[in-house]
Protein backbone atom coordinates (compact mmCIF):
# COMPACT_ATOMS: atom_id res chain seq x y z
CA UNK A 1 0.00 0.00 0.00
CA UNK A 2 2.84 2.41 0.76
CA UNK A 3 4.07 2.10 -2.83
CA UNK A 4 0.61 3.13 -4.12
CA UNK A 5 0.62 6.04 -1.68
CA UNK A 6 4.01 7.22 -2.94
CA UNK A 7 2.78 6.89 -6.53
CA UNK A 8 -0.24 9.09 -5.82
CA UNK A 9 1.88 11.65 -3.93
CA UNK A 10 4.02 11.95 -7.04
CA UNK A 11 0.95 13.33 -8.85
CA UNK A 12 0.73 16.35 -6.51
CA UNK A 13 2.52 19.51 -7.63
CA UNK A 14 3.09 22.95 -6.23
CA UNK A 15 1.65 25.14 -9.04
CA UNK A 16 4.83 27.24 -8.98
CA UNK A 17 7.32 24.35 -9.22
CA UNK A 18 7.40 21.78 -12.07
CA UNK A 19 8.40 18.89 -9.75
CA UNK A 20 6.09 16.76 -7.59
CA UNK A 21 6.02 17.24 -3.82
CA UNK A 22 7.46 13.77 -3.12
CA UNK A 23 10.58 14.32 -5.23
CA UNK A 24 10.92 17.82 -3.78
CA UNK A 25 11.35 16.16 -0.37
CA UNK A 26 8.26 17.79 1.12
CA UNK A 27 6.90 14.47 2.48
CA UNK A 28 8.57 13.72 5.81
CA UNK A 29 6.56 10.72 7.02
CA UNK A 30 4.03 8.22 5.70
CA UNK A 31 2.45 6.01 8.34
CA UNK A 32 -0.26 3.47 7.49
CA UNK A 33 -2.17 2.51 10.65
CA UNK A 34 -3.69 -0.93 11.28
CA UNK A 35 -7.16 0.49 10.54
CA UNK A 36 -5.88 1.75 7.13
CA UNK A 37 -5.84 5.37 8.20
CA UNK A 38 -2.87 7.14 6.64
CA UNK A 39 -0.89 9.76 8.55
CA UNK A 40 1.37 11.98 6.48
CA UNK A 41 3.71 14.68 7.74
CA UNK A 42 4.65 17.19 5.08
CA UNK A 43 6.11 20.64 4.76
CA UNK A 44 6.41 23.38 2.17
CA UNK A 45 9.46 24.90 0.56
CA UNK A 46 8.45 28.18 2.22
CA UNK A 47 6.20 28.67 5.27
CA UNK A 48 4.14 31.33 3.48
CA UNK A 49 3.35 29.19 0.41
CA UNK A 50 0.36 30.85 -1.32
CA UNK A 51 -0.90 27.48 -2.59
CA UNK A 52 -0.74 25.75 0.82
CA UNK A 53 -4.47 25.12 1.25
CA UNK A 54 -4.83 23.83 -2.32
CA UNK A 55 -1.85 21.48 -1.99
CA UNK A 56 -2.93 20.11 1.41
CA UNK A 57 -6.44 19.37 0.12
CA UNK A 58 -5.02 17.78 -3.05
CA UNK A 59 -2.80 15.50 -0.94
CA UNK A 60 -5.66 14.45 1.36
CA UNK A 61 -8.08 13.82 -1.52
CA UNK A 62 -5.57 11.80 -3.52
CA UNK A 63 -4.51 9.74 -0.48
CA UNK A 64 -8.15 8.88 0.24
CA UNK A 65 -8.55 7.76 -3.39
CA UNK A 66 -5.96 4.98 -2.90
CA UNK A 67 -7.65 1.60 -2.73
CA UNK A 68 -7.77 0.37 0.85
CA UNK A 69 -7.19 3.75 2.51
CA UNK A 70 -9.97 4.48 4.99
CA UNK A 71 -9.02 8.10 5.68
CA UNK A 72 -6.01 10.38 5.52
CA UNK A 73 -4.64 12.94 7.96
CA UNK A 74 -2.15 15.40 6.53
CA UNK A 75 -0.07 17.17 9.16
CA UNK A 76 1.75 20.33 8.16
CA UNK A 77 5.12 20.53 9.92
CA UNK A 78 8.07 22.89 9.67
CA UNK A 79 10.63 20.89 11.65
CA UNK A 80 13.08 20.17 10.24
CA UNK A 81 12.99 23.16 7.92
CA UNK A 82 12.96 22.14 4.26
CA UNK A 83 16.07 22.78 2.20
CA UNK A 84 17.34 21.80 -1.26
CA UNK A 85 19.28 18.80 0.06
CA UNK A 86 15.94 17.01 0.62
CA UNK A 87 15.18 16.86 -3.10
CA UNK A 88 15.63 13.67 -5.10
CA UNK A 89 18.32 13.53 -7.76
CA UNK A 90 15.60 13.76 -10.43
CA UNK A 91 14.20 16.94 -8.87
CA UNK A 92 17.66 18.50 -8.62
CA UNK A 93 18.30 17.84 -12.32
CA UNK A 94 14.83 19.05 -13.38
CA UNK A 95 15.29 22.32 -11.50
CA UNK A 96 18.88 22.81 -12.69
CA UNK A 97 20.62 22.35 -9.32
CA UNK A 98 22.97 19.64 -10.66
Amino acid sequence: MEERIVDVLKTVYDPEIPVNIYDLGMIYKIDVQEDYTVEVDMTFTAPNCPAADFILEDVRTKLESVEGVKSANVNLVFEPAWDQSMMSEEARVELGFD
